[in-house]
C-alpha cells in the first residue's frame, strides 16, 4: 500500500512552503503527495523538490472547479482541463480529481446527471493519450458539502459506466462514504476497477486514521483485496504533529511500520 499526503493539510504544522511539505513527507518515508489547487503554487518549485526527493505526485484538481451539473459551464472547464493535464504532465501526476458542483434549483436529478455524463465524455476526449485520468469525487452532504450534487457512490459509478472511457473514474473517499452510511463491499462490489485514486480521514472530525470510529484498515484491506493497486491519499485534519502520528496512523490503516 502507498501512502499519499495531501500537503494542503499534512505538515503544515511544521511548513507553510508546499515544497518544505514534500522533503518532510520524504523524511517520513511516506511514498507520495498530493495537493488541492494547482494555479496558487510555485510549480517550479514544487517541481524541483519531487526531483530533489524523488517522490511521486499522485494528483490535485481538475482546474477551474465549477460545477459540472450546469452544461453553461462545461466548455470553460474543458479548456482549463486541457491546463490542467499540461500541469499534471510536467509535475508526474498520472491522477486530476474533479467535483461535480452543486445540486442546481429548479433542475431535476435527471438533467444534472445527463450534464455530468456529457462534460465527462468530452473530458475524455481531451485526456486521451495523455497518460492522466480524471476522477469524478463524490462527497458527503451531511456535514462537509451540504447542497453537493454527487453525494452517492453508486451515482458516480453509473456515470462512469454511463461515459465508458478508460480516462475516467472516480475518486473513492472512505470518509464521505462512511458519513453517508454507504458499506464498502456493498457499493463498490464488482465495480473497484473503476475507482483511480483514493481517500482516507476518520470520523468524527475528519482527523487522524485510528482517532475516530471507521475500520480504515479493514475496508483498505477489502479494497485491496478486490483490486485496487492505487494509492491512498491520506486527507485529513491531524490534530497534533502530522510526523509524531504517523506510525499511529500507519496501525490504522493496516501498514506495517
Amino acid at each position: 500500500m502507498k501512502l499519499s499526503a495531501c500537503i494542503e493539510w499534512l505538515f503544515a504544522d511544521a511548513s507553510a512552503d508546499f515544497a518544505d511539505r514534500i522533503r518532510l513527507a520524504k523524511a517520513a518515508g511516506l511514498d507520495a503527495v498530493e495537493f488541492w489547487f494547482w494555479s496558487n503554487k510555485d510549480l517550479d518549485a514544487i517541481e524541483a523538490a519531487l526531483k530533489e526527493t524523488g517522490m511521486t505526485l499522485s494528483g490535485f484538481v481538475a482546474e477551474p472547479m465549477i460545477a459540472l451539473t450546469d452544461p453553461a459551464n462545461h466548455a470553460a472547464f474543458l479548456a482549463g482541463l486541457a491546463t490542467s493535464v499540461r500541469t499534471a504532465q510536467r509535475l508526474g501526476a498520472k491522477v486530476l480529481i474533479a467535483q461535480a458542483g452543486d445540486d442546481l434549483p429548479g433542475r431535476s436529478r435527471e438533467e444534472q446527471h445527463k450534464a455530468l455524463v456529457d462534460c465527462l465524455k468530452a473530458a475524455a476526449d481531451v485526456l486521451e493519450g495523455s497518460g492522466v485520468r480524471l476522477g469524478v469525487e463524490p462527497l458527503n452532504t451531511l456535514i462537509d458539502h451540504k447542497g453537493y450534487y454527487l453525494s452517492s457512490t453508486r451515482e458516480a459509478l453509473n456515470i462512469v459506466d454511463e461515459v465508458g472511457r478508460p480516462e475516467i473514474g472516480i475518486v473513492y473517499d472512505l470518509y464521505h462514504s462512511h458519513v453517508m452510511g454507504e458499506r464498502i463491499e456493498d457499493v463498490l462490489q464488482q465495480r473497484v476497477s473503476r475507482v483511480i485514486h483514493a481517500h482516507v480521514a476518520d470520523h468524527p472530525g475528519r482527523n487522524d486514521p485510528g482517532l475516530g470510529e471507521i475500520d480504515l484498515g479493514a475496508r483498505l484491506a477489502w479494497l485491496y483485496a478486490n483490486g485496487y493497486s492505487g494509492s491512498v491519499g491520506l486527507e485529513y485534519q491531524p490534530k497534533g504533529s502530522t510526523a509524531e502520528a504517523l506510525d499511529r496512523v500507519r496501525a490504522a490503516l493496516g501498514v506495517p511500520a
